[in-house]
């Protein structure tokens, strides 16, 4: 398959610079065909100048036009053919079942963000009418209404070709607010970046987008300019807790600090409590067996650590979780740099006198062993750093705790994660009831009875969590409130209406449902 390998700003193809960088077969690790040519800084520049020029236009189209343009990125996206899966699949080693998935759920986000834009709630109208008779003091008329934060860079992520790359969930956002974007292509998937945003590109031109409300740009050495570039007034990134924390603080640094969304790090704990355990444990232990494995452990919400009350049902549940472990074939990971950053985990692990190892054929090749470890309960109270490491790929540690007490404090000692997980029946909830709140405040998801590999797209979703977990834990990077982190809220004090956003207006002609005196309405205004 010919592939360019110039960047995309401003609508148009541009390769300035003499460096060039190539994509791989991810079975085979040898070069695939073409090259791709790295941003100089001054295409960095230009790309952000087009994004900045876009902005004023593109975020005062009406929603329903933003609206129509991620509708047309979902049809452009479900028009991409067998020849674009075979080049993802080739790319990253996922499968293609995996791979015609993720393209579904990457357009039926840009769906869903189209509904929100056409309900309109994500302006979050308020109104406070004028008091002029109060005393002591007249109250103004107060509006306010929330518009996007200007040009938003964002990361490609490794282990979603899709769903967090060049069209994923937060280019999705950040379109959905009015925000144009600047995306760094991510150097696992190139290739399939590129075709990605040629189907961008393709919808921007059929709904009369401006021409730089999207832009990309290849290489490995941009990073740190287009985060740093003042034009960029927020960042989005998927990725490790180090990449992640460099690029947050690039972005305090800078005259203008500015936030970054980074969802970096999380363990997933799963909490085995007795009665489920009693009841259910030889399918527990099956179906935990299933969740740490799927696409090859490659998930931000792989369970990586199993917590359980020590008894003899938790041994022989430890014992069944083993024989399943050993019993899971390797598969090829999304890159050499995944399978490399996988094998340094395992070695840190095997190499810690408090870890011992229950599964797993050593490494070798270029497969990732599915491996088990189980270590001591005072490494996770004591805060071991090793412990609180998310090691990516198939691996999961069991830590034992002596009673319910100890469980609690083990808890309390985790840091932020995205998921936890629950496994109990009705008994158990009665006895450990008290789990709940001492894990919503650890968590951004807290599951019972299920297994985090699994992010449905929705209004009430949250991927997100307290730090490691993610940078800021008041959004989520899935779901439609992840709109929010790029939006900032504006209020118009005694302006006059025909002045005002049609948002705030008083004959209200977006049908909105707003918030007038403290009272929800949609009804005009005198």
């Amino acid at each position: 398959m010919q592939v360019s390998g110039f960047n995309f700003i401003a609508g148009q193809r541009s390769a300035l610079g003499d460096t060039l960088v190539y994509s791989v077969d991810a079975h085979t690790g040898e070069r695939l065909p073409g090259a791709f040519h790295q941003a100089t800084l001054a295409e960095v520049d230009t790309a952000v100048a087009a994004a900045s020029a876009a902005f004023p236009l593109y975020r005062n189209l009406p929603a329903v036009r933003r609206a129509e343009f991620l509708e047309a990125i979902a049809d452009e996206l479900d028009g991409l053919g067998e020849d674009f899966i075979a080049l993802t699949c080739q790319e990253t080693a996922l499968p293609s079942a995996r791979i015609q998935g993720e393209r579904g759920r990457t357009s039926g986000q840009m769906r869903l963000f189209a509904q929100v834009l056409r309900r309109g709630d994500f302006y979050g109208a308020r109104i406070d009418q004028a008091l002029p008779a109060r005393t002591p003091m007249p109250r103004p008329d107060l509006r306010q209404y929330r518009i996007g934060v200007g040009p938003v860079a964002v990361f490609g992520a490794s282990n979603f070709p899709l769903a967090f790359s060049t069209a994923g969930g937060d280019t999705a956002a950040a379109l959905a607010a009015g925000c144009p974007v600047v995306f760094k292509a991510h150097s696992g998937h190139m290739a399939t970046a590129e075709r990605v945003a040629e189907a961008l590109i393709r919808a921007a031109e059929r709904t009369g987008m401006p021409a730089g409300v999207f832009n990309m740009i290849f290489g490995a050495g941009v990073g740190e300019a287009l985060v740093k570039h003042p034009g960029i007034q927020a960042v989005g990134f998927t990725g490790s807790l180090k990449g992640g924390r460099a690029l947050c603080d690039m972005a305090a640094a800078r005259p203008q600090p500015i936030p970054v969304f980074a969802e970096m790090s999380s363990i997933n704990p799963v909490l085995v409590l007795p009665q489920a355990l009693a009841s259910r444990g030889a399918q527990m232990a099956k179906e935990l067996t299933a969740s740490v494995v799927q696409g090859c452990g490659q998930f931000c919400t792989n369970p990586g650590l199993v917590l359980g009350i020590r008894s003899p049902a938790f041994s022989a549940f430890i014992e069944q979780l083993t024989g399943h472990m050993a019993e899971q074939t390797p598969q090829t990971m999304l890159n050499p740099g995944t399978l490399n950053s996988y094998g340094k985990g395992l070695q840190a692990l095997l190499a810690h006198p408090g870890i011992k190892h229950l599964s797993g054929l050593a490494q070798a090749g270029n497969q990732a062993q599915p491996q088990l470890f189980e270590a001591d309960v005072s490494l996770l109270l004591e805060q071991d750093e090793l412990l609180q490491e998310e090691v990516f790929g198939p691996c999961t540690v069991v830590v034992q705790v002596a009673d319910e007490a100890e469980l609690r404090r083990a808890v309390a000692a985790l840091r932020g994660q995205l998921t936890a997980t629950l496994l109990a029946d009705n008994d158990d909830l009665t006895t450990f009831g008290q789990l709940f709140s001492a894990l919503e405040v650890k968590v951004g998801r807290v599951l019972l009875n299920g297994y985090p590999t699994g992010v449905e797209v929705c209004d009430a979703m949250v991927h997100g969590g307290p730090y490691p977990a993610t940078s800021d834990a008041r959004g989520t990077s899935v779901g439609t409130l992840a709109i929010d982190r790029f939006l900032r809220p504006v209020c118009y004090q005694n302006v006059p209406d025909a002045l005002l956003p049609d948002a705030l207006k008083n004959a209200n002609p977006l049908g909105l449902q707003r918030l007038v005196d403290g009272k929800s309405s949609t009804a005009a205004l005198n």
